[in-house]
């Protein structure tokens, strides 16, 4: 007995340096481009890659697949649940997988991006995350920033729900933004984004929804005279890995990948912040009529739009997680 507890006592930490020293690749994929300069997405993974495989010492190597080499966000989501991807950050397509991540999105649900982050990193963006790592396999690792989300259009200027209606936006090919846009008396067309310039040229919509820094880097202001900073979604990045990649790692290398991704997260959200401030001073001397709105103005959107897309919620949603939602908003904003 003697003599195997000393054989386990030698061997033992051989086995456990033997798994810790083993070589582990993970694999990324996005839509964005990978120039940190312009791309939140691309931002965020150059700083997971360089911390993950400085502090592994090059034992965990990271290879990065930006501008949708892969597939777009619904493709790369079902590779990393497959397992032929190990991880992916995306945006909107998530919520269609987890159908809890919708409330996200309700109107007009966060005054401001601290508030956002506050919710998101929180108890309640704790409690979203495991509900969806149930229901997807994904883990989210951390939140990033797509940003808030604001009106153009070609027609006119926009300063309550009554100047929307009969104008052709062109939203995401998602049913919260048809009914979004629809409640403003607008009349919401649904069509992939690449689509986007040629449907503004030729009149087959009137304007479009996107955050500052999208409406810049696509140089809609070529297209479009007029902004409104109604900021009616807050867009948000999710860092995802697979979890029974995750779960099979040892202790110490998920607490470099955890460390690694809550670092990528924050500096995702500052490059967010930069561009949309650039690109609004670029917008302004592009000759965009930019439009701000009051309190009370911001208030006849919400009203004419919460209780819509709330109601649409509802038929897929558990009312708590709406309830916990808007309850988490109000303690953040105190």
């Amino acid at each position: 007995m003697k003599t195997i507890k000393t054989l386990l006592a030698l061997t033992l930490p051989l086995a456990y340096a033997a798994t810790t020293s083993a070589a582990v690749d993970i694999t990324i994929g996005h839509v964005d481009s990978q120039d940190w300069t312009i791309s939140k997405k691309g931002a965020a993974t150059q700083v997971f890659k360089n911390i993950v495989e400085a502090e592994s010492g090059g034992r965990i190597n990271v290879n990065v697949f930006p501008s949708g080499q892969l597939g777009g966000e619904t493709e790369l989501l079902q590779s990393t649940q497959e397992g032929m991807l190990t991880m992916t950050m995306v945006s909107g397509a998530y919520s269609k997988l987890c159908k809890e991540a919708n409330v996200l999105e309700i109107p007009y649900l966060f005054p401001s991006e601290p508030v956002a982050w506050e919710v998101l990193d929180g108890e309640f963006g704790q409690k979203l995350n495991e509900q969806c790592l149930k229901t997807t396999g994904l883990r989210n690792l951390a939140y990033g920033e797509t940003g808030f989300r604001h009106f153009t259009n070609s027609k006119r200027e926009i300063r309550s729900p009554e100047d929307m209606k009969g104008l052709k936006i062109r939203v995401m090919t998602t049913p919260l933004y048809v009914e979004l846009v629809k409640s403003l008396g607008a009349e919401p067309t649904p069509i992939s984004f690449p689509e986007v310039p040629a449907a503004l040229t030729t009149g087959v919509i009137d304007g479009q929804e996107n955050p500052v820094s999208v409406i810049n880097a696509s140089k809609f202001y070529e297209l479009q005279e007029y902004i409104t900073l109604d900021g009616h979604v807050y867009g948000t990045d999710f860092l995802l890995i697979n979890d029974d990649f995750y779960s099979s790692l040892n202790a110490k290398d998920r607490d470099i990948i955890d460390r690694a991704a809550k670092v990528a997260g924050t500096v995702g959200r500052a490059i967010q912040q930069v561009n949309s401030a650039e690109g609004l001073e670029t917008l302004a001397k592009k000759g965009m009529k930019i439009t701000s709105l009051s309190p009370d103005q911001l208030n006849q959107f919400r009203e004419a739009t919460q209780p819509q897309v709330i109601k649409w919620l509802e038929t897929s949603v558990d009312q708590k997680w709406i309830n916990g939602a808007l309850e988490a908003v109000e303690a953040a904003s105190n």
